[in-house]
C-alpha cells in the first residue's frame, strides 16, 4: 500500500460500555441499556473517549467500557499494532 493509501485508511473503533453481572466475566447485566459512546476514526480518539467514560463511572466497580477494533473485523487480513485496553 502506498504512503497516501496508508494515510487515508479508516481504522474504525467502537467504544461502548455497560454494567457487568460480575467482575469475573464480560457478561452485561442489561443489554438494552448498553452505552454506545460512538465510532471513532482512529485508536487515539477512541481511547480518549473510552478514558473519559471510564473515569466518569469509576465509582461503579461493575461498569466497564471497551474499545472494539472494528477495522480488524472488517478487514481481518490487515495487521496493525495498537495497544488494547478495556478498563482503567
Amino acid at each position: 500500500m502506498s504512503m497516501a493509501g496508508e494515510e487515508n485508511r479508516q481504522l474504525l473503533h467502537l467504544v461502548f460500555g455497560g454494567e457487568l453481572v460480575n467482575l469475573k466475566e464480560v457478561r452485561f447485566r442489561d443489554l438494552e441499556n448498553l452505552d454506545v459512546v460512538g465510532i471513532f476514526p482512529d485508536y487515539q480518539s477512541a481511547h480518549t473517549a473510552w478514558k473519559a467514560k471510564a473515569q466518569q463511572t469509576v465509582d461503579n466497580a461493575h461498569m466497564r467500557y471497551f474499545i472494539v477494533h472494528m477495522h480488524r473485523l472488517l478487514d481481518p487480513d490487515t495487521e496493525t499494532v495498537t495497544a488494547v485496553k478495556s478498563t482503567i
